[in-house]
């Protein structure tokens, strides 16, 4: 099985799997791979590993779905489901987690982990009165979650304190073609902008995606108000630094913020909660829903026993499971279950984050774009290019993609 490299997924996963072969009586052993996001692409999907018979299973983020559908590297789940189907599937699940591997009446996946972007914050910091105060004579206003990205370019300034390994923000800036991505489409959809137009083409020489580009250079560029290794980190690096304690807010997946309570070398442990990502002026509340999936190669040997595992691998229990690892669990009961709550206090507020979650476009060639994007995104950080001139180069490279792909 090859799976996102993060422990809580290795360990949550292989704890499953100790249950269900106690469970089921099989002496069949399963070898968990763990791969960065781009060898997990280029093995499962790119170079077609679930459909060669490399790989059995595999973690699939739905940025790859597309893809992989096209590719038809992915075993069709609905025969099984409607033979065999998981314990209250489809209604133990939200409606949003279950579209994206759903292509007419065929299925080819079932939600693992989740989690959309929000606003994490440290509230030791944001509630101390002697900080409040503090903030209140410097910036005439009250401290308290940004609402503006203004407001966020504010409080990261006051909170940036690298004498005591504090820093105001940090981003996932890392190019793998993932973290640089969500953060153009925030960027966007929080000015009240959209990543296609009306006939679904990808677009990103608009108005709102220049505006944001520049405000995200000046905020990337301005070593008074982010971590300075944000170039060198993913989401779970960025995630790492917030659970040491390095960190005021961030921009990053809900699951960062549950880590906190849960990893044994957090430091904020108790004092997190999240909220709305910030906007622009008379922006739009916006969050992204990205999510990962568990996926049966089309090429596997062992589909009997691998369907019977991922039926097994999403039911209350392990969902859960998989939460108090320090997962993400996708299922309704474990976002609202007591337990879960009581360490994540804000863990039942994933349902309304859904509510206002928006998903990239879902085409076969999103892998490519994604690449047109993320280098986008690091002309933008890394010159002092006009970001116009940038957006439109990138245009016409996804112009020529777009056009190689109907051809």
């Amino acid at each position: 099985m090859a799976v996102r490299i993060f422990e809580p997924f290795e360990v949550a996963i292989a704890e499953m799997w100790e249950q269900f072969c106690h469970h089921r009586g099989t002496d069949f052993e399963l070898d968990i791979v763990p791969l960065e996001l781009e060898d997990l692409h280029r093995e499962a999907v790119a170079q077609e590993g679930l459909k060669n018979g490399s790989w059995d299973l595999a973690l699939i983020n739905t940025d790859w779905i597309a893809e992989l559908y096209a590719k038809e590297a992915a075993k069709n789940l609905k025969p099984y489901i409607d033979r065999n189907p998981p314990i209250e599937f489809p209604d133990g699940w939200s409606e949003s987690l279950l579209k994206m591997q759903q292509f007419g009446d065929d299925i080819i996946g079932l939600p693992f982990h989740d989690g959309p972007e929000c606003l994490i914050y440290r509230t030791d910091l944001f509630e101390d009165p002697d900080e409040q105060q503090k903030f209140k004579e410097e910036y005439r206003k009250e401290l308290k979650p940004p609402e503006t990205w203004e407001d966020f370019v504010d409080i990261a300034h006051f909170f940036h304190r690298p004498e005591d390994n504090l820093y105001g923000s940090v981003w996932a800036a890392y190019p793998d073609g993932h973290n640089t991505v969500f953060d153009f489409a925030l960027q966007v959809w929080t000015r009240g902008g959209e990543l296609t137009n009306a006939n679904g083409e990808v677009v990103l020489n608009t108005s709102a995606a220049v505006e944001g580009m520049e405000f995200y250079r000046k905020l990337l560029q301005d070593r008074q108000a982010v971590h300075p290794q944000c170039a060198d980190f993913d989401s779970v690096k960025a995630g790492m630094a917030f659970a040491r304690g390095e960190v005021a807010m961030m921009v990053n997946w809900f699951g960062f913020a549950s880590l906190c309570e849960f990893h044994e070398e957090s430091k904020t442990k108790g004092n997190v909660n999240i909220t709305s990502i910030p906007r622009s002026s008379g922006g739009t509340k916006v969050s992204l829903n990205v999510y990962w999936l568990y996926v049966l190669g089309k090429g596997s040997q062992h589909k009997k026993i691998g369907y019977e595992f991922l039926r097994y691998a999403v039911t209350r229990g392990n969902d859960k499971l998989l939460t108090m690892k320090g997962g993400i669990g996708c299922r309704l009961s474990t976002w609202h279950d007591p337990e879960v709550n009581q360490e994540v206090p804000y863990y039942h507020r994933l349902e309304a984050l859904h509510q206002n979650a928006k998903t990239l476009p879902r085409k076969t060639n999103w892998s490519a774009m994604a690449g047109v994007i993320d280098e986008a995104v690091l002309q933008t950080m890394n010159t002092s290019r006009p970001v116009r001139g940038i957006l439109e180069e990138a245009q016409e490279s996804i112009s020529k993609i777009s056009a190689t792909q109907r051809s």
